[in-house]
């Protein structure tokens, strides 16, 4: 019993990570629904067959097979409802239907900065930007990099956190970089007068090498770590957030411009066996006996900051695709506004191409599993 517990906790931890997520979006669509007096027919967590279903006053709540997604189901969503009917959302001013729709999205940015709080408030420290020791014989160094750097852009991203640092200078394959960093100042004997200024440093160089097609590169500086007060871990879970936000952007504009190739995604297999190995490795220390949490905790904040910004792009099937059908109609003339059950066989239209592309990347994180 002990090792079959040992090998399905990881997956069990995976399905809640998903669970939670879920939840807390739908959650978000229900509540504001409910604040706006719009009926809610149906409620689910998963997708597919149900599991378990009761009613309570009108809405029916159900828990379904397939951890992948929900659903919340209202009133004149999808199909037109009596003109008079007041408990329709197609029904109900367009302010209001598009803080519903906007809601899930928004519940989960605010779980993530709930799950960061958490992951710094729980730390021993809280990671800095700041350079704290070189390499021998440093590339960095003799361009000009100093140590007690704060880096705070590279090649014109903003630099958030020290995760930005790495993830900003993957992003560049030839491993040069054109740095902003905040800097002491010092005066004629090399003491530090208190004061700081911005310093631009050009032709910054790292050493990249290829393994398996992917850029590796060779870091010769190394960053340094703040004390945990509150006042860095209020600062540091949002500027963590910010980066992820930005993250997120990036990464999508490196998959639309062929960065990325399809391989390189993963879909809700794919992260659901990232949660499971790194669940798996997580043990305690051996002096202290504590467990680390901390990246499953980024994990977990990655991909809810991940779900909620992905629902808010304009796309058929997609909260953000409502929202610019909303806000579409609400320019237009009235003449000119598209008929809901046109809008509907759009988004119809799009989930069906949204389960078949995460059927394909599905596939392909069922292969990578096989191959390992």
């Amino acid at each position: 019993m002990a090792e079959l517990w040992t090998k399905a906790w990881p997956i069990l931890l995976a399905i809640l990570f998903f669970g939670i997520i879920i939840m807390v979006h739908e959650a978000g669509h229900f509540l504001a629904a409910k604040a706006f007096k719009v009926k809610v027919h149906k409620f689910a967590l998963g997708m597919g067959p149900r599991i378990l279903h009761w009613g309570k006053g009108e809405t029916e709540y159900s828990l379904r097979l397939f951890p992948v997604g929900g659903y919340c189901l209202m009133e004149g969503e999808d199909e037109e409802s009596d003109a008079d009917n007041d408990r329709a959302v197609n029904n109900k001013p367009v302010w209001q239907r598009m803080i519903i729709m906007a809601a899930g999205a928004c519940m989960n940015l605010l779980l993530g900065l709930i799950v960061l709080a958490v992951m710094l408030g729980t730390s021993e420290a809280i990671p800095a930007r700041t350079v704290v020791q070189f390499a021998q014989d440093a590339q960095t160094q003799s361009v000009g990099l100093r140590v007690g750097d704060r880096f705070l852009e590279i090649n014109g991203k903003h630099v958030f956190n020290s995760s930005d640092v790495g993830y900003l200078m993957s992003r560049q394959r030839d491993g040069k970089y054109d740095v902003v960093v905040d800097r002491a100042v010092l005066d004629s004997d090399g003491n530090d007068t208190g004061a700081r200024e911005k310093v631009q440093i050009n032709g910054l160089q790292l050493t990249v090498t290829e393994e398996d097609g992917h850029p590796v590169l060779h870091n010769d500086f190394w960053l340094g770590w703040a004390a945990k007060t509150p006042k860095n871990v209020f600062e540091g879970t949002f500027r963590n957030a910010a980066s992820l936000v930005q993250t997120t952007y990036l990464s999508l504009f490196d998959m639309v411009t062929g960065q990325y190739k399809l391989s390189d995604m993963s879909g809700p297999i794919g992260i659901a066996d990232t949660i499971s190995q790194v669940a798996s490795d997580t043990k305690p220390d051996p002096d202290t006996g504590k467990v680390d949490l901390s990246t499953l905790y980024y994990i977990l904040a990655l991909i809810t900051v991940n779900i909620g910004i992905m629902n808010l792009l304009p796309l058929p099937a997609l909260d953000g695709g409502r929202l610019f059908f909303l806000l579409l109609n609400w320019i237009l003339p009235k003449k000119w506004r598209i008929p809901q059950k046109y809008e509907g066989w759009v988004h119809a239209a799009g989930l069906i191409l949204l389960l078949g592309f995460m059927a394909v990347v599905s596939f392909g994180d069922i292969l990578k599993i096989a191959q390992r």
